[in-house]
């Protein structure tokens, strides 16, 4: 950890040497987030509730998906960006250093601007908190720690996943963004609201539904199923194969050669 936040002051320092840029850079990211919050609005001034969800029940799930994922966007940037260092032949240079080769890749890039997303989310998901009908006790506090967390382990096993795609075909942004972006968008809705092919995806391929989906049946009282207090926790074992994965293709790594 001392490493990254070597590197995290660096690429602050690096951020603030265009301060005007960085500033309105973060207010478009605010104007952004604004439009996603804006649809869910929209749609809820014309149905009352979606199979049983109202409107803050969707707005808790959307905010815990976008806390993640945009926590992950931020301090995990580098991932993201995994393609940009092999194709510039960066990659080999993170070879030849004694430190972990996956700590470095996230280190290479950090985004501040995406930090505005950040606390968007939390602003929403503390509204949502106020305004639905829960009578809460320690056990539904920490369910949504346990959710928030989680949300931020997942996004964090897909960014290496998609980091790992890369030793296999450089490019190809758009299968990668399938399983990043589009499961993304599917689970800020509670995923119950889709057919069952969905919500088993979102379940046992990519278990999104353990992150938010079953905790808020929880929290909400729909089921008094203890397991959902804690699915969110079992989503972490996610990350084991998204990690292993991720060591067996830098072995396919044959260098750019130059």
């Amino acid at each position: 950890m001392k490493l990254y936040f070597k590197y995290f002051k660096i690429h602050f320092k690096s951020c603030m040497q265009y301060k005007a840029s960085f500033i309105l850079s973060f207010l478009s990211q605010i104007l952004v987030f604004f439009t996603y919050y804006y649809t869910i609005l929209c749609l809820f001034d014309k149905f009352s509730n979606i199979n049983g969800f109202t409107l803050y029940e969707v707005l808790f799930t959307f905010s815990i998906i976008q806390f993640g994922s945009s926590f992950c966007d931020s301090f995990f940037r580098g991932l993201d960006q995994f393609d940009h260092l092999i194709v510039r032949g960066a990659f080999d240079k993170l070879l030849l250093r004694p430190r972990n080769i996956l700590l470095q890749s996230i280190c290479e890039e950090v985004n501040f601007i995406k930090l505005s997303k950040v606390i968007q989310s939390i602003i929403v998901l503390v509204i949502a908190i106020i305004k639905i009908d829960v009578t809460w006790n320690i056990s539904k506090v920490l369910t949504v720690i346990f959710m928030l967390i989680s949300s931020i382990l997942i996004f964090f096993g897909l960014l290496v996943l998609a980091a790992t795609y890369c030793f296999y075909t450089v490019k190809g942004l758009e299968v990668r963004n399938v399983f990043t972006c589009g499961c993304r968008d599917m689970a800020e809705y509670p995923i119950g609201v889709f057919k069952k092919g969905v919500i088993f995806f979102l379940t046992y391929i990519i278990p999104f539904g353990l992150v938010n989906y079953y905790p808020l049946l929880y929290i909400l009282g729909k089921s008094n199923n203890k397991f959902y207090m804690y699915s969110p926790l079992f989503s972490s074992l996610y990350l084991i194969p998204c990690i292993l994965l991720f060591y067996k293709g830098l072995k396919r790594y044959s260098s750019t050669g130059s």
